[in-house]
């Protein structure tokens, strides 16, 4: 008989299952070693920011001061109200609270000024264990909130950006949203300085809602942001905003911007616009009221312009201030005849280069336009900064629009020489006109002068940026002198100072009218360019009027604009202590003779005791408007004023007691002989 052998089978199920075991608890054994002591510190760590709760802290956001050192944006301390909806409802269902959602509702509602319907609304949300009911909530009504001891509703720290002075430089300034950052002017362009780097609180979590969190274990402080310094000037602001008001009010205008600067360096020293609006609520208003028009408008500057054609001109020496041409009130180009504003009552003849400055002739300037030729004329109009950014510090500058050169043609040569066809911002019309004033060099323009840490520290001085020099300081004195005579015996009669020589340039340029595309016979926009001392130029000034609609039917820029110029001027001058006429004072020293008539300060005994954030209204009384601006800086008051000479009224009188920052209106009045 035949045995057979056993078949052995060396991967049976018998060896291969307790094989594969031993493997898996070799692999389990390895894995809790590597949990349990090779990453246990990191997973504790994991463990802990699980049950940790990290609240992004928004730091201080820096404060912005004119030139003076007064406070034109800062940040206060407010509270964010919120509310735990689940943990309410949970007590007052369970009855441990006694009070209802609607009690409940109707209190809150009452402290925060919002409709109780609308609290209860979020109430109701009872699923949600966090609930937002209101931001920036002043600090005295939140703590009449928790006064209330209503379970679930708390606090937490946010800022509100606050103008103390309103809509002061508004445009300027621009805004800052809820969340801390500035989408608008300065706080936009400088809202990495300003904003500073955010902190953080990690808090360990409950079963329940934020509203029953423990105390912060841990977090990081969060670092304030910078302050900054402008170069904008608050008196001159003053001024500005007067005439800005005073123009809105008796044109009726779309719009009214004007521009201040220093011509010697680029520094703003006031801008605005109207309409305008109050940073601190800028939600009542809609984007187009917030543009700064300074920046962003884009027009055709009508004869304001021909200060830059006659420049180019007069640079190229294709023309004498007392070059010849004739001008019988048009000038056929190519297909259209060119005429003056005044074509239908004057024929001029021969006239000189100034004498059609004098007159703002558009058939002068054409002339001289074509006698710079294209090449020449593109040359001038880039090196004078049209057609491209200045640069200036604020965030929502435009850049104009020229013609195409490869597409011009003759006749806009000779338009584009008196002001049409191309558009330009009031900032670039404006830096090339100091470019003028200066002796010839453009300088890129900024408003903000300083950038200083909280407590004080330099941490950037902002310089006059020379950009190019584009006319000869020789030409630059031909054309100040034309523009003199523009003022002295020309259209901008209104702008004269006695004691002063004013520069300046007007300007009444048609506007598109959309429906047809060709220019309007009813809309226009008036303007006066200037500066004072003309010989030695302390600043730079652009008012602009778009479409004005006076009773009168009066729409040209002498007229409209040289008047508000003057003013500004001259109140301009005489706070840099520059007498503007033989009897204006520019300083407080009195001569024998005088003391019988110059009244002086008197000593002043406050209505009562002040408190910190109180002071007591000196006396001003025949104090030149810089001294009186200096006086009002150290008792940290603002000041509002009219007239000029020596102050002679105010309000509030001498000695009342007032919070820091009242406006106290002054009078100024020119001192009487003896």
């Amino acid at each position: 008989m035949k045995i057979e052998k056993k078949r052995v089978t060396y991967f049976s199920r018998s060896r291969w299952v307790p094989l594969f075991l031993g493997i898996l608890m070799l692999l389990v054994l390895g894995r809790l070693i590597d949990l349990q002591i090779v990453q246990a510190s990191d997973l504790k760590q994991k463990g802990i920011e699980r049950r940790t709760n990290d609240e992004k802290v928004q730091p201080q956001r820096g404060a912005i001061f004119d030139a003076q050192g007064n406070v034109l944006a800062q940040s206060i301390p407010v509270k964010e109200v919120y509310a735990d909806p689940k943990t309410l409802n949970d007590l007052i269902s369970k009855k441990q609270f006694k009070s209802t959602k609607e009690d409940v509702a109707k209190k809150l509602g009452s402290l925060l000024g919002i409709e109780p319907q609308d609290i209860l609304s979020d109430l109701n949300k009872t699923k949600l264990s966090w609930i937002s009911l209101a931001h920036h909530v002043d600090v005295k009504i939140a703590d009449q909130i928790m006064a209330l001891k209503i379970p679930g509703v708390g606090l937490t720290d946010e800022e509100k950006r606050v103008n103390p002075m309103g809509s002061f430089a508004a445009s300027a300034l621009g805004i800052v949203t809820q969340d801390g950052h500035g989408v608008e002017g300065i706080e936009s362009y400088y809202d990495k300085e300003l904003y500073g780097k955010p902190g953080f609180i990690s808090q360990e979590e409950d079963t329940r809602a934020r509203s029953i969190l423990g105390a912060p274990s841990q977090g990081e402080a969060p670092i304030p942001g910078d302050n900054l310094t402008l170069t904008l000037d608050s008196t001159i602001q003053y001024l500005i905003e007067q005439q800005l008001d005073n123009l809105e009010q008796t044109t009726k205008a779309k719009s009214v911007t004007i521009l201040a600067m220093d011509p010697k360096t680029g520094r703003i020293l006031g801008m605005g616009s109207r309409p305008t609006f109050d940073p601190s609520n800028y939600q009542k208003v809609t984007p187009d009221v917030r543009r700064n028009l300074a920046i962003s408008m884009t027009y055709e500057p009508g004869s304001t312009f021909k200060t830059v054609t006659g420049s180019a001109a007069l640079e190229e020496g294709v023309i004498t201030p007392n070059s010849v041409f004739y001008d019988p009130g048009y000038l056929q180009v190519g297909p259209k005849v060119i005429t003056n504003w005044d074509s239908n009552i004057a024929s001029r003849g021969n006239t000189t280069f100034t004498q059609g400055m004098q007159s703002s002739s558009n058939v002068v300037l054409a002339q001289v336009g074509l006698k710079l030729g294209m090449g020449t004329f593109y040359t001038y109009l880039r090196a004078f900064g049209f057609g491209a950014k200045t640069g200036i510090d604020i965030s929502g500058e435009e850049s104009g629009i020229l013609v195409p050169q490869n597409k011009a043609r003759e006749l806009d040569l000779a338009t584009m020489s008196f002001g049409q066809a191309n558009s330009v911002t009031p900032i670039q019309l404006l830096t090339a006109i100091s470019a003028i004033a200066n002796g010839g060099t453009l300088y890129k323009p900024y408003i903000v002068d300083k950038i200083t840490t909280p407590d004080g520290q330099l941490v950037k001085q902002q310089k006059p940026t020379p950009v190019r020099q584009v006319i000869s300081k020789e030409t630059a004195t031909q054309m100040t002198q034309v523009l003199e005579q523009v003022v002295n015996d020309g259209t901008g009669y209104l702008a004269k100072i006695p004691g002063i020589n004013v520069a300046g340039k007007t300007g009444t340029a048609q506007k598109i009218d959309p429906a047809t595309g060709d220019y309007s016979s009813t809309d226009y926009i008036a303007s006066f360019a200037s500066y004072a001392p003309a010989e030695n130029p302390k600043i730079a000034l652009l008012v602009i009027v778009d479409t004005p609609k006076m009773a009168d039917g009066e729409h040209d820029g002498g007229p409209i604009c040289a008047l508000p110029a003057k003013a500004i001027l001259e109140g301009t001058l005489q706070y840099y202590g520059i007498p503007v006429a033989s009897n204006t004072q520019s300083d407080v020293s009195i001569s024998p003779t005088e003391a019988s008539v110059r009244p002086s300060p008197k000593p002043v005994t406050p209505e009562r005791t002040p408190s910190a954030e109180e002071t007591v209204v000196p006396d001003l009384t025949g104090l030149t408007m810089r001294q009186a601006g200096s006086v009002l800086k150290k008792s940290e008051l603002h000041f509002n004023f009219s007239g000029s000479g020596l102050a002679n009224q105010q309000s509030p009188a001498p000695g009342k007691v007032v919070t820091k920052g009242t406006m106290v209106n002054i009078t100024f009045s020119p001192l009487s002989s003896p």
